[in-house]
């Protein structure tokens, strides 16, 4: 066997593997005899049949499939062994190649070509220059984080009139009963029956029509009604609604006890040291923004130090319409120049993993997973969970083989911005979350 390697130019090349049948003979040999043992053919018991036929049968599928084993390990073991850094996957040769004819041939010759990666060393150096934007914190945005910490901290409590949005139980009669009926006067449609609620006290007796109410919607009647959707029709007659409790949901004050359940007890003893905790907590959430905005100009600006890099085009272009079949000349031609862009930014952050041996550690995932644990309970008001709880919840999460590998590249990703920040001079600039926004939106054609 004889493999050689053909550099075309500094990004193509030509890999040629020549064999012999003294390369792949025993292979066919072997497979023959397996499928000898297993097989079943009419007029011979099972193994038995003749040598000859099962080569009859069988020698030339089996003899393609061995040698197309062969040539597959023993090209990418080439690749492997040498250390060749290919782009893509190798694809049959483009050069006139005479077919094969496994039929009389003992030797065969296969051409693959080869995209290899250029070399990305592209500098960065402190006379770069980009401004890393950061979003201003308003008052308004504080304001609404203290409305949901109140919405969500508040509590239940027996009122003594009906509202829109209370809660009103009681005894419901009429074509059907339920001792334990539950409405609220704000999803009721109709404004008449609307009415009759809203000001009514425990031990009243409202009379009301609940199909006239929910203006037939079958969901919504059904649930109140226990009742099936396709019986909704039949219970369209006047019912009556006893009254047993009226629960309003209260939201909570802004005082020690909601700083308490917030944050670590004693930790915020006012509004103003709360309203600074939330402050700084919305910048820590608007962090990963800046961070995107800073890595789409970055990476403008290493794309532009690249723009000389040559890249072998025509075998990308080949290759992307071989691996897809969704893929046409036309839509690849059109999308090549974003591919491309994505591709010399994929090749530069491992060649900064490569430089700086960016490494991952197994506490840093670990610690990756619980940080993004706290942040998910932090979406929903939940600032004081206790670690161990936490931690609980991100053992949970590393036991799933894809959340590891995303939480191992947002790791890798937060190494390199680090780098990409310290390599080149940074000019902090503070917008509004307006004008951050706009940076996002298509620019419009005059």
């Amino acid at each position: 066997m004889n493999v050689t390697l053909k550099n075309i130019d500094p990004v193509n090349a030509e890999l040629t593997i020549a064999i012999g049948k003294d390369d792949y003979q025993p292979q066919v040999e072997k497979a023959l005899n397996k499928l000898r043992k297993d097989l079943v053919i009419d007029g011979f018991r099972k193994g038995n049949a003749p040598k000859g036929r099962i080569q009859a049968l069988y020698g030339k599928s089996v003899l393609v499939d061995e040698i197309n084993q062969l040539v597959s390990e023993k090209l990418y073991a080439y690749i492997k062994d040498n250390q060749l850094n290919v782009l893509g996957e190798p694809l049959p040769g483009e050069k006139e190649q005479f077919p094969l004819d496994f039929d009389k041939q003992e030797d065969y010759e296969f051409t693959f070509d080869l995209a290899l990666s250029p070399d990305m060393n592209v500098s960065l150096t402190k006379k770069d220059e980009l401004p890393y934007y950061t979003i201003a914190v308003t008052d308004e945005m504080i304001d609404r984080q203290v409305n949901s910490f109140k919405a969500n901290q508040g509590t239940y409590e027996q009122a003594g009139a009906a509202e829109e949005r209370d809660m009103v139980k009681g005894v419901l009669k009429g074509s059907v009963e339920n001792d334990s009926a539950v409405l609220m006067p704000m999803y009721i449609k109709n404004a008449e029956e609307n009415a009759k609620f809203i000001g009514a006290k425990v031990g009243d007796v409202i009379t009301f029509n609940p199909y006239k109410a929910y203006e037939g919607h079958e969901a919504e009647l059904a649930s109140f009604l226990k009742v099936a959707k396709e019986d909704v029709k039949k219970h369209t007659d006047d019912f009556t609604f006893t009254i047993n409790e009226i629960t309003r949901y209260k939201e909570a004050e802004v005082n020690q006890e909601l700083f308490d359940k917030i944050y670590e007890p004693g930790t915020v003893t006012s509004e103003e040291a709360f309203r600074a905790k939330i402050k700084e907590m919305i910048e820590q959430q608007l962090l990963p923004e800046s961070d995107y905005k800073f890595i789409i100009d970055v990476k403008q600006l290493l794309e532009e130090k690249a723009k000389d890099i040559q890249f072998p085009d025509a075998f990308l272009k080949r290759w992307l319409l071989a691996s897809d079949e969704k893929r046409t000349p036309e839509s690849i031609e059109e999308d090549y120049p974003k591919i491309l862009a994505d591709l010399k930014f994929h090749l530069i952050k491992e060649e900064i993993v490569k430089q700086k041996e960016i490494k991952v550690e197994t506490d840093e995932i670990k610690q990756a997973a619980f940080n993004a644990t706290r942040a998910q309970f932090a979406q929903y008001g939940m600032n004081n969970i206790p670690d161990n709880l936490l931690e609980n919840y991100a053992q949970e999460m590393l036991k799933k083989e894809a959340t590891v590998r995303n939480l191992i590249d947002r790791v890798i990703e937060d190494k390199i911005i680090a780098v990409l920040k310290e390599e080149i001079t940074l000019q902090p600039k503070e917008v509004s979350m307006e004008e951050f926004q706009a940076f996002f939106q298509p620019e419009t054609k005059e």
